[in-house]
């Protein structure tokens, strides 16, 4: 997945600077993402990528790197 997408989706969701964002940010820790903001983010991954995530997937997503790996994965 294109790491620059996932990065402008998420820096237009926060209203972060997308120059903070890097791989390793922490959602939560780093760019102060809340439980809301994390659900906003999966239901407009799914709306943007064509893609479902599964709850089970939801939590295990941490930083913005695994963000994009997952949309890899998923998509093919």
């Amino acid at each position: 997945m294109d790491f620059e997408a996932v990065k402008n989706m998420i820096a237009e969701q926060l209203k972060v600077d997308p120059a903070e964002i890097k791989p390793e940010s922490r959602l939560m820790e780093d760019l102060k993402a809340d439980s809301a903001n994390i659900m906003v983010m999966i239901m407009d991954m799914e709306d943007r990528f064509g893609i479902t995530v599964e709850d089970d997937q939801i939590m295990k997503l941490k930083t913005v790197g695994d963000v994009a790996e997952y949309i890899a994965k998923v998509k093919g």
